[in-house]
């Protein structure tokens, strides 16, 4: 029996929601023998070392989004671990009690809202509610009053794994940082991967037969499919990306200074290997530069970019053209 593919943002929606249900946590076996997303291709008793290494890669993807997802050892079996137990506390996940919203907000959280089934439990997450309970799990029910109907993919996802599947090139208009006029460019599509909550397209150029990595956000046309096929393997070409991005995220270092007590300090404190240094500031990891310095001009004064130069002239380029639109 073919088994049903879900959307990675429903996969890691349905392990937020699971973390957040029991106090005691889970440990990595009830995860993925129960969670929507990850039980359809459990094995019983057979080798889920491919599962468990896209749970590895999904914890990453949640604390990345700054959900705190802790990691609890058993204090009678320290060291195993198989038995490590996973939670997130619901304390550090809900916003503060002196947070207040307006009128014009709180209608604005409502029409948000309304894009949700409130008040009851999706089915899948209900099964997966009845069977933790039958494996003895206390569970909080009423954290998963809800059930996804947004997909948060960029509109390229769906026409591009369409091709990915049919084995045929596509063509789009790329706008790459820093220009201002679209490339068009014709590619095989061999992977789409998410990788710190983005969209990947993994790609050979056959005109050059060079493997490419596109942002999916940077596509600015529509994908269009065409009727020539090609022949490149698709085998481990999701795993291929994945290890690239890897790679660049791993030689991307920059040390900011944030202001403590503020959301920048905890959200980039909870990023996946931020590294504490004296004097509040903290060595982060990134894949891509304007993205990055997106994110930390978003910050505003809560955050100072201390190297390297390169970032920190992108994140005062953009404070700069923010206060110049505001006058």
């Amino acid at each position: 029996m073919p088994v049903t593919k879900v959307p990675n943002e429903e996969r890691l929606f349905s392990l937020v929601l699971a973390l957040l249900s029991s106090e005691a946590g889970l440990t990595k076996s009830e995860i993925l023998s129960t969670v929507q997303g990850y039980r359809q291709r459990f094995v019983h008793s057979g080798d889920n070392s491919n599962l468990e290494r896209q749970f590895e890669r999904d914890k990453d993807d949640v604390r990345e989004l700054g959900v705190p997802l802790e990691t609890i050892e058993s204090p009678e079996q320290a060291g195993n671990n198989h038995n490590l137990r996973y939670r997130i506390p619901r304390a550090d996940y809900e916003l503060p009690e002196d947070i207040s919203f307006s009128a014009e907000e709180s209608t604005l959280l409502g029409l948000a809202a309304m894009v949700w089934r409130e008040g009851s439990l999706s089915e899948e997450s209900r099964r997966a509610m009845v069977k933790l309970r039958s494996l003895g799990i206390a569970t909080a029910e009423p954290v998963l009053s809800y059930a996804p109907q947004l997909r948060v993919r960029e509109q390229s996802f769906e026409p591009l794994r369409s091709a990915l599947d049919k084995g045929v090139l596509v063509t789009f208009e790329y706008l790459k940082p820093g220009e201002q006029t679209a490339t068009l460019r014709t590619v095989a599509p061999l992977a789409l991967v998410q990788h710190q909550g983005r969209w990947h397209l993994y790609a050979k150029d056959p005109a050059t037969d060079l493997f490419k990595t596109f942002l999916l956000r940077r596509i600015v046309s529509a994908v269009r499919a065409t009727k020539k096929p090609f022949d490149e393997t698709t085998a481990d070409a999701a795993a291929r990306a994945l290890a690239e991005l890897e790679a660049v995220w791993q030689a991307n270092l920059a040390v900011v200074k944030v202001e403590p007590g503020t959301d920048a300090a905890t959200r980039l404190s909870k990023r996946r290997g931020a590294m504490p240094s004296p004097s509040t500031e903290l060595e982060l990891h990134f894949t891509d530069l304007n993205i990055f310095a997106d994110e930390l001009a978003s910050f505003g004064p809560e955050v100072l970019v201390l190297a390297p130069p390169v970032l920190r002239e992108a994140v005062i380029e953009r404070l700069t053209r923010t206060a110049a639109d505001h006058g």
